[in-house]
């Protein structure tokens, strides 16, 4: 935008998808606590202000589109132009569309077009616009907040595990690539998340108290960021029920 110039402040700074999410909210708010200035993107910016109230000095709000891969570009270039560095991208916007083996159903593929374009592509692309931005500090973060369902294959869900499958092979390959630039990329793994997404499947059989909360998730993205690199963690896998993963 014009008249905006780069902020002398030294303050980090993280990208954050999904803000307008339950776990996005959460990780917001810590991050922010912290002493982060804040990137927050949603398709709704008007929902972004109603949430945090109006832009300042340390958070804008900028509408990102997962199906319009300007809105990445836009919305990468902008952070730079307002706080003039990344430190951390916090790829956390997904969506859970059913999507099973044996019962195909019609709109099954645009479903999964759905999915790829929000749970993968969209990582993906971001992952790219901020990686030069995010080696200059050498110790840039990433962190991709996938699922158990990229872990394992339980209930019949197949599009929405596919997806998540590949974003931990994101997160792997990320790290793999940017190792030598002090680029690390962590993916949190967790089962259910008492969010509004998890109460409105309707097939979990914990009660929302007893998930894993939302602030606990954004406890665990503040800690990975903040690790040096010499303290990688490529995975965090996280359940509230019992259940014997390998």
């Amino acid at each position: 935008m014009e008249n905006e110039r780069v902020s002398t402040d030294e303050r980090p700074v993280a990208l954050l998808t999904g803000a307008a999410g339950g776990i996005g909210r959460s990780i917001a708010e810590r991050l922010a606590i912290e002493g982060y200035r804040l990137s927050l993107a949603a398709r709704d910016v008007e929902r972004l202000r109603s949430m945090y109230g109006d832009e300042t000095d340390a958070r804008l709000h900028a509408p990102f589109d997962a199906f319009d891969p300007p809105s990445a570009e836009a919305w990468v270039r902008r952070s730079v132009d307002v706080f003039g560095r990344i430190d951390a991208l916090v790829n956390c916007a997904g969506i859970a569309e059913r999507v099973t083996l044996l019962d195909e159903k019609e709109g099954d593929d645009d479903k999964l077009d759905r999915l790829w374009a929000v749970n993968v592509k969209a990582p993906l692309r971001l992952t790219r616009l901020c990686v030069p931005h995010l080696a200059k500090g050498g110790r840039g973060r990433i962190v991709n907040i996938a699922s158990l369902a990229g872990k394992r294959v339980r209930g019949s869900a197949i599009g929405y595990a596919m997806t998540k499958h590949a974003l931990i092979a994101l997160t792997h390959d990320t790290r793999a690539q940017t190792w030598d630039m002090g680029i690390r990329a962590s993916a949190i793994c967790s089962g259910w998340v008492a969010t509004d997404m998890a109460v409105r499947a309707g097939r979990a059989k914990v009660a929302p108290e007893d998930m894993t909360q939302p602030e606990t998730v954004a406890d665990l993205v503040h800690t990975l960021i903040g690790l040096p690199n010499n303290a990688a963690v490529a995975e965090v896998v996280v359940n509230c029920e019992w259940e014997d993963l390998y």
